[in-house]
């Protein structure tokens, strides 16, 4: 081992041996990734079978009304769950963080329940109610259920991510704000807010992300005519597995990437422009 700049550098076959480790971790965890984009172009019925390069399996996922429809019932169940999830997961955060109040303690640890049990479990409690809800009440399952199961367990999620944002946040911010006379409203909207942002960023991706890839919820409290489009992929399984299945996959990894690249562009562009307020300093006062 040699020092170099005051950092401990391995060396000789200590260093071939962690690269050959990275690079084994690193195939672990993306040459399925590989193959199966590779596969969603075979032109062979058997998914691990290749029979030449065609975008006939693309078409298909373009063309096919029961995918479409399967696809736009996701997109319209993640938006809506993820922004009530971030407004009342948001919330949940400041409250924590930021009162005290009788119950703080049990409501603490109520909020990480949804993150502790397994989605089986939850699955059925969601069921559960809906049923008994159901013959009270008189509704159906569909957009409704899916989307409030949805909501019950993303707002832990999002919880979790601002007030991981909030414990490294200055509480004298909010004070100064207050001395110079702004509200609590004010204070919160151009003080706190900006602040948390990246928190609130990554909470609503990561529930967006969470609702459009659940299965085992889904399927346990949805309705006819709301199949979710991992719902549908989970049928196509059941009845024979064709490379169909491997390009809606490609779509909803690049999808997922595309989610991932713009939360981080936008913590780059939030970064960026908090360096330059540190640099130049605010230029003019709460409103």
């Amino acid at each position: 081992m040699t020092a170099v700049g005051g950092v401990t550098q391995p060396r000789g076959a200590t260093r071939w041996l962690l690269r050959a480790n990275t690079w084994l971790v690193y195939g672990f965890f993306y040459a399925p990734i590989v193959l199966l984009v590779v596969f969603s172009f075979s032109g062979n019925r058997n998914v691990g079978v290749w029979g030449g390069f065609t975008l006939d399996w693309y078409r298909d996922f373009a063309s096919d009304g029961n995918v479409q429809g399967a696809l736009r019932n996701s997109i319209q169940i993640a938006v809506a769950s993820t922004v009530v999830s971030v407004v009342l997961g948001t919330a949940a955060a400041l409250a924590l963080e930021r009162f005290t109040f009788r119950g703080r303690q049990v409501f603490d640890a109520l909020l990480y329940l949804p993150i502790i049990i397994p989605d089986v479990t939850m699955a059925v409690m969601m069921l559960l109610f809906f049923a008994q809800a159901a013959e009270l009440l008189g509704f159906s399952k569909g957009f409704g259920t899916i989307t409030l199961s949805h909501i019950a367990f993303n707002i832990s999620f999002v919880s979790v991510v601002v007030r991981a944002r909030l414990a490294g946040m200055d509480d004298r911010l909010e004070e100064a704000a207050r001395d110079l006379y702004a509200t609590r409203w004010q204070a919160f909207r151009h003080v706190t807010l900006p602040l948390i942002m990246p928190g609130v960023a990554g909470g609503a991706l990561l529930a967006f992300t969470l609702s459009l890839d659940d299965v085992v919820i889904t399927q346990f409290v949805t309705g006819p005519g709301w199949t979710t489009l991992p719902v549908y992929v989970f049928g196509l399984i059941r009845k024979g597995v064709t490379p169909l299945i491997n390009a809606v996959s490609v779509v909803m990894l690049l999808a997922s990437m595309a989610l991932v690249a713009l939360s981080l562009a936008t913590q780059r562009v939030r970064g960026g422009q908090d360096a330059i307020d540190a640099r130049v300093g605010p230029d003019q006062g709460l409103p």
